[in-house]
């Protein structure tokens, strides 16, 4: 079976991150420059991660200002 994409892996990494609350709701995520050197990828595998989690509902990108852990995630039970 072939390897998971890295953007995938990622996007994994990142998720559980937010699960295990290691990152937590409204957190500023760590910057496209630093999750580059960080997992030695390049700047289009940390924004087609990014992209997964925005679409999935688990981050919030501000425009200028950076990617945000949503206040209320995918999997959290409605208050």
């Amino acid at each position: 079976m072939p390897a998971k994409a890295k953007w995938a892996q990622l996007a994994d990494y990142l998720r559980e991150r937010i699960e295990s609350g290691e990152l937590a709701p409204g957190e500023k995520l760590p910057s496209t420059a630093q999750l580059k050197e960080e997992h030695r990828v390049s700047q289009t595998v940390v924004r087609q991660a990014i992209l997964v989690l925005q679409t999935q509902g688990w981050v919030e990108g501000v425009h200028g200002v950076g990617v945000f852990v949503a206040e209320q995630l995918p999997n959290a039970p409605d208050s």
